[in-house]
């Protein structure tokens, strides 16, 4: 599919439209916290002090848990509370939807800092588990808002050429934030009794750069036209493209949103026969990326530095040298994503996660028993496919699950679709957290050849079914990327989505 006819708008990257890049993007360091904050291997519900004010008998078994290189941390109360964050954030981004329509993309993210802080305050101020409780739901909240929110912002914020890389800003600041969160854990857990509030309150520092951020930045021209407020769009445009010369954009993003208005009923929409490949894309797309087995990669790091002898700094080395190839590898998809295009990065790196993962599972699987160690030289081994595997993640799947659901949908279904995408994403996270520790526990080495197997098929699905999206306006997808796929443009051979839309 040719694209090297599509015309690039005039633009410049100002102080200011970057500045809304990088304020925006902390959406991404919230959400990134967060998780990093509640890891079950290493986070909070990981320290004594916590477990013992609220999960007391929890932290008796912990005290008499016999050790195992595959169950140490099975626990389902455990698992709940942590993956009880993504059942909230998948309520909240339907709801997040509407306030994107109806709203617009700034006081939505503006709702998703303040939920977050809210959650934070809650959190690290707790004195009883339905505190704790309540918090978590807040920091749900917030997420779902902020996910939604953030990557349609970046997307349609950014000039076409430089789509992708401010789009991976979002991915990039998760990195970061998961990082941060890891370091800070690190020194708060020798902190007693109280360093488990320092790691939750300190969810607040993003969440009030955001906030902040949120009353500095632009509404979208986009979400402007679509609510009809046209002069404002046109300046909006003309201030994050940096020229006055932008009649041919704007005209190009008022044709699409007058198509957009016809269709009243955008949730309706996207199950008719013309929204199923965007919505079908999007989601499979948010499984995938987390049937990649990035869980188990990261999960295992510690474990293996343990047994390179690096004992109680295990965890804070396997975050440090985890996190700076996560964070490192996340620049490179940025500087290659408007050059290469999404479906080489995910190709490459489909292969370079297949044999990482296979590699590491049969090693295990021969040489290391439910109670015994790896030998040195074996274990050196499998923290270089460790790396090699995170790298590959970190510039494809990782970033490409938020970029690609927040380009592919037109305008009149965007905010509805992309909700979808976070919903699953959420979902899908939700089940790898809550079932993981304990496949990790029954599967042993084998789980790392269960999701290589889903890593071939992924491969299989961006050779015959992912279009490219490189350089093509968001206003022209569906002309220029659904309608001319070989498989997809199939679904827009009749007329039924223009008669369904005029209805």
């Amino acid at each position: 599919m040719a694209n090297n006819d599509i015309k690039h708008y005039k633009s410049k990257v100002t102080p200011y439209v970057f500045a809304c890049w990088i304020l925006a993007a902390f959406g991404g360091l919230m959400f990134g916290y967060d998780i990093g904050i509640s890891d079950g291997s290493g986070g909070v519900t990981a320290m004594d002090d916590f477990l013992i004010k609220f999960f007391p008998n929890v932290h008796e078994r912990k005290l008499h848990a016999s050790e195992n290189n595959y169950c140490k941390y099975d626990d389902q109360m455990l698992q709940l509370f942590t993956s009880s964050l993504y059942i909230a954030a998948l309520i909240a981004s339907f709801f997040a939807s509407r306030a994107c329509t109806l709203l617009g993309r700034r006081p939505t993210i503006l709702m998703a800092s303040t939920f977050f802080i809210g959650g934070a305050c809650l959190c690290g101020a707790a004195e009883a588990k339905w505190m704790l409780i309540v918090g978590r739901i807040l920091f749900g909240i917030g997420v779902g808002f902020g996910n939604e929110a953030v990557p349609l912002f970046l997307t349609e914020i950014a000039p076409v050429q430089h789509r992708g890389a401010v789009n991976i800003l979002f991915q990039l600041f998760v990195t970061i934030g998961i990082f941060i969160a890891n370091l800070i854990n690190y020194g708060t857990s020798m902190i007693h009794p109280y360093g488990w509030r320092i790691s939750l309150g300190l969810a607040a520092v993003p969440g009030c750069v955001l906030l902040v951020g949120s009353l500095i930045i632009t509404e979208t021209p986009s979400s402007l036209v679509e609510r009809g407020k046209e002069d404002e769009g046109r300046k909006a445009l003309k201030k994050i493209r940096g020229v006055d010369e932008v009649d041919a954009e704007f005209q190009q993003i008022v044709a699409a949103c007058e198509q957009g208005r016809q269709v009243k009923k955008p949730f309706k929409k996207l199950f008719k026969r013309s929204g199923i490949p965007a919505l079908f894309v999007a989601n499979i797309i948010q499984v995938f990326q987390q049937l990649t087995g990035i869980n188990a990669i990261m999960f295992y790091a510690p474990v293996l530095f343990q047994t390179l002898g690096f004992k109680s700094d295990a965890s804070l080395l396997s975050s440090v040298i985890t996190g700076l190839v996560n964070v490192g590898a996340t620049f490179v998809s940025i500087y290659l994503v408007d050059k290469v295009g999404r479906r080489k990065l995910l190709l490459q790196a489909s292969v370079q996660m297949f044999i990482s993962q296979v590699a590491i599972g049969a090693i295990l699987l021969t040489h290391l028993s439910a109670t015994g160690t790896l030998h040195k030289g074996l274990a050196a081994l499998v923290v270089i496919l460790v790396c090699t595997f995170v790298m590959s993640f970190a510039w494809s799947w990782g970033p490409m699950g938020w970029l690609i659901p927040s380009e592919i949908f037109p305008i009149e279904t965007r905010t509805a679709g992309f909700a979808f995408a976070v919903s699953t994403n959420m979902i899908f996270t939700f089940i790898i957290a809550q079932a993981f520790l304990s496949m990790m526990c029954h599967m042993r080495a084998y789980i790392f050849f269960f999701f290589s197997a889903w890593i071939l098929v992924m491969g299989l699905f961006v050779v015959f079914l992912l279009p490219e999206t490189k350089g093509i306006p968001i206003e022209l997808i569906e002309e220029r990327v659904w309608k001319q796929h070989p498989v997809w443009k199939k679904f827009y051979d009749d007329d039924e989505g223009k008669r369904d839309e005029m209805a």
